[in-house]
């Protein structure tokens, strides 16, 4: 027994001295923290169980044998938040955190643990990529993680935190989750590195410029949120595991707040500006109508020209969807569809209520956007709120023209309910444009045609957009007093609580790819 418990106390020893002091400030001194201090950070103090940590390399390299413990990845379960959560990071400077057979069996035991138990699964990757040495070993541990991304994809929510490089095909397992966190300065995803561009392409590009946090947290729109550093990031990952519920099969957390839920805000009766073209912050109302005036934003700095965001309401976790007029007057374009489609369907898989707050004057034009797709991806949007069977809600402020109206949760798509401010403008297009078609010919031979065009957009905008239309048709339910937005929102959503949607039986949909 004595001998056992030696051997016992030998192996925690040799575990130990793999993160000694020197590797401590290696990491430090790049601006980085060690994989057991992400992992301690991530879980409620005392909660982390480890798994695995005495995991050796599954093939000798070369004919030699590395004696490795836990093979370059940290894995495991504790509490955050008081919720159960599952975890893997991996460890750079062991075997450059490259990902070998038990390696990636490993994060697969994990994975299966995190769909098992019906518990959220963060990856903290920092990993020098596939192991070489080990071949076609370590590309099938790969396809292991990646299938099991896949059949957890809806069921229970997957968060990849990229605090290093991410490089060649270990990009796909975090572009198959649910969200993305990327680390200024410290974190790079790229299918191929600047060593193979410069090769095969003879451009020569830095790997900041070529797959760092600031290319993919504004232009790619891979990442989700960038942070400065680790212990941010990994603090953004706490708060955005508050909104989301451990699987599908469950509601996000509910917290009380002090706010009151009937509470009106006459502020917003004159937010949206008189003259139709003049922009406004949409996120001045969005902290106006929330809980606290509190939001967590997603993709801040990509697709600027719509607002994605988790808020409460009522103690109730809500996804928002707003348009923004301050950026591009809120038109949609390729990259601003597909951000709120994906996240449309975020919140549908996790029976979390969208709330849509829309000002839109229709979709971007232009060769760029046709001859890049804005059918295709304009539709997944469409596909996106018209599929979702959450309670959704609708609150038209300013502009809803032509099928950009009919995107952004109409009634006619499936918006449960759908109510107008008395600034709001539904028709077919925008007056001015609909003047000029109307009465080309009267304007052409009138002896003062901005006279006659000012007088006739303001009889378009009285005849034709005003919103009492629609409400006295019942395409909307109901123009309502600005100052009332929290407190018809909530109502509603107390009323869609017990909301069911029947389908047609199918496999599956076939989405606009």
């Amino acid at each position: 027994m004595k001998k056992s418990y030696e051997q016992f106390v030998l192996r925690q020893e040799l575990l130990k001295k793999q993160y000694d002091k020197a590797y401590l400030e290696k990491q430090h001194k790049r601006g980085k923290l060690t994989a057991r201090e992400r992992i301690l950070l991530l879980f409620d103090e005392g909660t982390f169980e480890e798994t695995d940590a005495y995991v050796l390399p599954g093939e000798a390299s070369f004919g030699k044998t590395v004696k490795a413990y836990g093979d370059g990845v940290i894995t495991g379960f504790g509490k955050v938040n008081g919720r159960l959560v599952c975890a893997y990071a991996q460890d750079f400077n062991i075997l450059g955190g490259s990902l070998g057979s038990m390696h990636a069996s490993k994060i697969a035991k994990v994975q299966d643990l995190a769909l098992k138990t019906g518990s959220p699964i963060v990856g903290l990757i920092d990993s020098g990529g596939a192991r070489i040495q080990e071949g076609i070993s370590s590309l099938t541990g790969y396809a292991e993680i990646f299938k099991r991304n896949v059949l957890s994809s809806g069921v229970i929510p997957q968060i990849s935190v990229i605090m290093g490089p991410a490089a060649g095909g270990a990009v796909y397992s975090p572009a198959l989750t649910d969200f993305i966190f990327m680390t200024a300065d410290t974190s790079y995803m790229f299918v191929t590195g600047p060593n193979v561009v410069k090769e095969v392409l003879n451009e020569a590009v830095s790997t900041e410029d070529l797959g760092g946090a600031s290319v993919h947290g504004t232009k790619s729109g891979i990442a989700d949120f960038v942070y400065n550093d680790g212990e941010n990031a990994i603090l953004g990952v706490k708060k955005l595991l508050s909104y989301l519920p451990s699987s599908n099969l469950e509601e996000a957390p509910q917290i009380r707040s002090e706010d009151i839920a009937n509470r009106t805000e006459e502020l917003l009766r004159n937010i949206v500006p008189d003259d139709a073209d003049k922009p406004y912050n949409v996120k001045d109302i969005i902290e106006m109508i929330v809980d606290d005036e509190d939001y967590f934003e997603i993709a801040e700095n990509y697709a600027m020209n719509i607002v994605t965001a988790f808020a409460r309401m009522d103690g109730r976790v809500v996804g928002i969807v707003a348009n923004q007029p301050k950026v591009m007057a809120g038109t949609l374009d390729i990259d601003s569809s597909v951000k709120a489609a994906r996240f449309i369907n975020v919140c549908d898989a996790f029976n979390i209520p969208i709330v849509t707050l829309q000002d839109v004057p229709g979709f971007m034009p232009g060769t760029q956007q046709e001859h890049g797709g804005i059918i295709r991806h304009g539709a997944k949007l469409l596909y996106a709120y018209t599929y979702a069977t959450v309670p959704k809600i609708t609150i038209i402020l300013r502009k809803a023209y032509g099928g950009a109206y009919i995107v952004m949760n109409s009634k006619g798509i499936g918006g449960d309910f759908v109510f107008a401010w008395p600034t709001a403008e539904i028709a077919v297009m925008g007056p001015d444009g609909a003047i000029a078609i109307l009465y080309r010919k009267e304007l052409e031979e009138s002896e003062d045609p901005i006279a006659l065009k000012k007088k006739l957009t303001a009889q378009y905008r009285e005849e034709v957009a005003n919103p009492y239309i629609a409400d006295e048709k019942g395409y909307i339910d109901e123009v309502i007093d600005p100052a009332q937005t929290r407190v018809k929102i909530i109502n509603c959503l107390h009323a869609l609580e017990r909301k069911m949607e029947l389908r047609p039986k199918r496999k599956h949909g076939n989405l606009p790819l």
